[in-house]
């Protein structure tokens, strides 16, 4: 095999850290490129080999063959692109827009390899006996190359690279885009009043941040990537809702960073490979691969909800008009929150914001979301502060079974910061995988906003349970138990990967559960019971609002990736404006969740025409749900059946099979509807 110079490099090696912790401490940003460059030599040369081998293609020589080859690329591009979410900088930000177009190409020299697929063609021909996994392996390999064009002809592989290369690009630029609009149109304010609302601790955090950001003496609100801002339930300054409101709906539709154009050439981008790969659509090729299988299938279902959510959240609407009335405010966008918030106090005895306190995030980790870990599947969390992470924000800790036997490691990552993107999301830095003799390394990101300096981080109710659902990915990750890299913990249908998070999320309101995180973080008083019925009492209260911005957002993805390849778009707000329109759910009360120019799940992340993904796996996680309930809820026993049969099988298993076997039978609507309040009278 060529040597590759990649002299005093700390990715040139296999980590030897604790289950191949990279390094964080040793690589900068000039690692790598002269990494990627070795690592893609390295790849083809092992593919190479792989082509030229004179012996019949069979699983081994070929499938395991193919699963043991890029393994410094695939350490590199693992740790580059969590930076990349998680720790940006312009020297990283400069690697990528160079790499990342690059790296779609290497992995179209691979696809589109014509020796290599005939001889993956042959192996399926061959029939020789396979296990359940291998034979996993097999038809995961098969039609991944199929879907990424491996039957078209040589003129049809060189479009389709041209394509995807610019559609790297374009992904990054949106990207970098967003990021950068975002930071810029953070809220500075300078006049204390205009914080009138938020608590001692909010307003110090907004100092602080103003602080850290170069904003001395200001008060500083970062935005977090949904449409609606937490802070918009509290804040009494209308004015300042108002600037709040429009920061975060305007992000990165003008001006330096305008991400409209960069959507619009996405869409056609997408349009035309979809229309060369034999789609009529690109939602059409995305969903050929998802559990739905058909994008007629995900129209039924999202067409069924649209007309009980829109009556949820007119109803939310005439009672929140009234309530703004007699403030003598007429109720727009940017007071929904505020006033939904006072209704919430009113009716059920609930103040949100009042009970940070008790949600102290320390507590909520470890006495809530390990301590449920704990209990449903018995596994241990120990602090390793030993071992560093990419970030002084970053901590690490050791994962055992209830036997003392070690799972890997979990890394948390919780606070906003400049050269982090928004939102929250679970990666791996190691995939497990038998085959390589390889445990799982997985981190959560959340961004919540940094307290002040020695003040607790209290988390609101959203965030508690974001936390627990970005730990369900985590879980899914940690608790991968397959023998090949490709089938690995959450390598499954992007309309399924969500399921196990989702499911994640009860325990952040069981009872036992709740009670041993929910303590104020001052006083130490448990959260009392009668909250505790006023939060399930309330918990249909905004359901209407949460709905319609979910579906809105939905049906906007579904619109982008429904385009022809001949069709043109020359006004992305149109578009938008159009789409919703069609859907029926244009509001303007309610924003979509995600508006084009910040919708980074589908044009800068995995999403693409598969945000639907979300509520088609809320069906089968309410399902669950209501499983564990009817066997006995929190217990050793349930978890010990979810994991063996769904969370530790990744892509190894039928996604739809497995949930069959921790069913037992296939799953039904009727829990979802009544979870959202969407169930017909008398239904």
């Amino acid at each position: 095999m060529t040597d590759f110079p990649l002299t005093a490099n700390p990715l040139a090696e296999p980590s030897t850290l604790p289950f191949g912790l990279p390094p964080f401490a040793d690589v900068r940003a000039e690692h790598f490129a002269p990494a990627f460059e070795a690592g893609m030599a390295q790849q083809l040369a092992e593919i190479e080999a792989i082509v030229a081998d004179d012996q019949p293609p069979t699983f081994e020589n070929t499938l395991v063959a193919l699963e043991r080859s890029g393994r410094l690329l695939s350490r590199a591009a693992y740790l580059f692109f969590n930076l990349v979410s998680s720790a940006s900088t312009p020297e990283i930000r400069e690697v990528e827009t160079e790499f990342a177009p690059r790296l779609a190409a290497h992995s179209d020299r691979i696809r589109l390899n014509p020796e290599l697929f005939t001889r993956i063609d042959a192996v399926v021909a061959a029939g020789e006996p396979l296990s359940g996994q291998e034979q996993a392996l097999l038809d995961r390999y098969h039609l991944d190359f199929v879907l990424a064009g491996a039957r078209l002809s040589t003129e049809g592989h060189a479009e389709l690279r041209d394509l995807n290369e610019r559609i790297s690009r374009l992904s990054t630029r949106f990207q970098q885009n967003l990021q950068a609009a975002t930071e810029a149109a953070s809220l500075v304010l300078t006049d204390l009043a205009e914080l009138d609302g938020l608590s001692e601790a909010e307003i110090a955090g907004a100092a602080a941040e103003a602080t850290e950001r170069g904003h001395e003496g200001s008060y500083l609100i970062p935005l977090i990537l949904p449409s609606g801002q937490p802070l918009m339930s509290t804040l009494r300054n209308r004015d300042v809702r108002r600037r709040l409101f429009q920061a975060s709906v305007n992000r990165a539709s003008s001006g330096e960073f305008d991400n409209s154009p960069v959507a619009v050439e996405i869409s056609a981008l997408r349009a035309r490979r979809a229309a060369l790969l034999g789609f009529a659509t690109h939602a059409d090729a995305m969903v050929a691969d998802q559990t739905a299988k058909t994008s007629a299938a995900v129209d039924e279902m999202l067409t069924a909800l649209v007309a009980p959510a829109l009556a949820q959240a007119r109803a939310e609407a005439e009672i929140l008009t009234a309530e703004a009335a007699a403030d003598g405010v007429e109720l727009a966008a940017w007071d929904w929150q505020f006033y939904a918030e006072r209704v919430r106090a009113q009716r059920y005895s609930v103040d949100t914001a009042a009970l940070r306190p008790y949600f102290a995030l320390e507590k909520v980790l470890h006495d809530g979301v390990f301590f449920a870990a704990g209990a449903v599947y018995g596994v241990t969390f120990t602090p390793r502060p030993d071992l560093i992470g990419y970030h002084p924000d970053v901590r690490v800790w050791e994962v055992r079974n209830a036997d003392g036997g070690a799972i890997g490691l979990y890394l948390g990552d919780f606070f906003a910061r400049e050269g982090k993107r928004g939102g929250a999301w679970m990666n791996s830095f190691v995939e497990q995988a038998a085959l390589l003799d390889a445990q799982p390394v997985v981190v959560n990101n959340l961004n919540v906003t940094r307290p002040a300096k020695g003040a607790p981080a209290l988390l609101t109710l959203d965030e508690v349970d974001t936390l627990f659902h970005e730990f369900g990915h985590a879980l899914h990750g940690l608790f991968s138990d397959v023998v090949y890299p490709r089938l690995s913990g959450t390598s499954v249908p992007r309309d399924f990967v969500e399921y196990p998070s989702q499911v994640n999320e009860m325990w952040a309101r069981w009872p036992e559960v709740l009670a041993n995180y929910a303590v104020h973080v001052e006083t130490g008083e448990v959260l009392p019971a009668s909250v505790v019925e006023s939060l399930e009492a309330a918990k249909l209260w905004g359901e209407g609002f949460g709905n319609v911005e979910y579906l809105a957002a939905t049906m906007l993805d579904q619109a982008w990736h429904r385009i022809g390849a001949d069709e043109v778009i020359t006004d992305a707000v149109g578009f938008e404006a159009a789409a919703l329109e069609k859907a029926g759910l244009a509001m303007d009360l309610i924003p979509p969740r995600y508006r084009t120019t910040y919708f980074q799940h589908i044009f800068a992340g995995g999403y693409s025409a598969g945000y639907y993904s979300y509520i088609w796996s809320e069906v089968l996680d309410a399902d669950t749900v209501e499983w564990f309930r009817e066997n006995g809820g929190m217990t050793r026993a349930n978890g010990d059946i979810f994991r063996a049969r769904l969370l530790s099988v990744g892509g190894s298993v039928d996604a739809l099979a497995a949930f069959r076997a921790v069913r037992g039978r296939d799953a039904e609507l009727e829990p979802l509807l009544r979870r959202r309040g969407l169930m017909p009278v008398g239904g």
